[in-house]
């Protein structure tokens, strides 16, 4: 009986001896990537035997070989598995719209944006999934809307485009106008704003303007003193030979004012009494310049000489509201040079 006891007490110890000694050259379950699928769910491999190795959801093998075998000394053969993240196709930004990313592979993030005056229709984010396709269609961005634009009172718009129905679009502008004698007061330009509304509507008004005065040397179309309504025009001329110098129309404008009024501009005489002139394409002398002025504005020109080459140049000078200066250059000759040696002045000389 007792060595029977005796050997039942010593098995466990034999056993577990045994267990720990075939243990000693296993191999272990091995550690590898977490991007790397393990066939099984063993702990322990005798030698010989062979682990097959995949990549999980999203990722793609690369080199290899995809199997290992555990050895006698209880290590795994090398191997140069690896699994990279799927890669999805670059996506294309929505129209009138941004996108922004870092990368296109498993896991990435798109975030979709309209640009201003416009609303994103669909998903504002899109994920790169396991099977290389993103999670969601490319957005669209769709333009704000605004209603017709509002008519002021006794106005219209003028759209910049052809509008159908009573609905309107981002960026869709137009011009107001008013019917006469209603002025126009605030912006006439009109627009759909990001907001879905129009920007400020302008008013129609009543504008009149009170009676024109008459311009000094001048006249006007009308003698009747009345108010004027808005856009109403009244016509200038001048008397005699002056020179009217700005619009000859002048308009009843949308603040109750007229336009500029033009002026009438006098005419100059030439303050020469011997010489010869160059006026309107022709030599002239003085003496037969009859009557002695120019209109304003107009040119004439006097000769001078360059005594270092003995030759004459004409010099011009114009006519500006009854004042005509005589270039400092110009020598006016003698009485008898004038009468009797005329050949000999600047004008009639070689010219330069």
């Amino acid at each position: 009986m007792e060595r029977v006891l005796t050997l039942f007490l010593l098995c466990p110890a034999l056993f577990f001896t045994t267990v720990t000694s075939q243990q000693d050259n296993v191999c272990l379950r091995p550690n590898l990537a977490d991007t790397i699928n393990l066939a099984g769910i063993h702990r322990y491999f005798n030698p010989g035997e062979e682990l097959a190795l995949s990549c999980i959801d999203g990722y793609t093998p690369v080199s290899g070989p995809r199997k290992i075998v555990c050895k006698v000394n209880g290590e795994w053969t090398k191997t140069r598995f690896l699994c990279i993240p799927k890669r999805c196709p670059y996506p294309d930004p929505p129209t009138n719209g941004e996108l922004y990313y870092e990368d296109t592979i498993y896991r990435s993030t798109i975030n979709y944006t309209c640009n201003e005056g416009y609303v994103l229709t669909g998903s504002s984010t899109s994920v790169c999934q396991a099977n290389g396709t993103w999670s969601t269609l490319v957005p669209e961005c769709t333009p704000v809307t605004c209603d017709l634009a509002p008519i002021p009172q006794f106005g219209m718009i003028i759209y910049d485009t052809t509008v159908r129905g009573n609905t309107t679009y981002y960026g869709t502008t137009g011009t107001y106008r008013c019917h006469p004698p209603h002025a126009l007061i605030g912006n006439p330009r009109a627009e759909c704003t990001a907001s879905g509304t129009w920007t400020k509507t302008p008013e129609c008004k009543v504008v009149t303007c009170h009676p024109p005065r008459n311009i000094d040397k001048g006249y006007m179309s009308t003698s009747r003193q009345r108010d004027y309504d808005y856009m109403e025009t009244v016509k200038y001329g001048c008397t005699g030979e002056f020179v009217l110098e700005g619009s000859q129309e002048i308009v009843c404008q949308q603040d109750g004012t007229w336009s500029e009024k033009p002026s009438c501009k006098a005419p100059c005489k030439i303050g020469i009494n011997r010489g010869r002139i160059l006026y309107k394409g022709r030599k002239i002398w003085i003496g037969d310049l009859n009557p002695n002025r120019v209109l304003h504005n107009e040119i004439v020109s006097v000769y001078c000489k360059n005594t270092a080459r003995n030759c004459g140049y004409a010099v011009p000078t114009q006519c500006i509201d009854g004042r005509l200066q005589i270039p400092e250059c110009f020598e006016e000759p003698s009485g008898t040079d004038y009468t009797f040696h005329s050949g000999s002045l600047p004008s009639e000389i070689t010219q330069c």
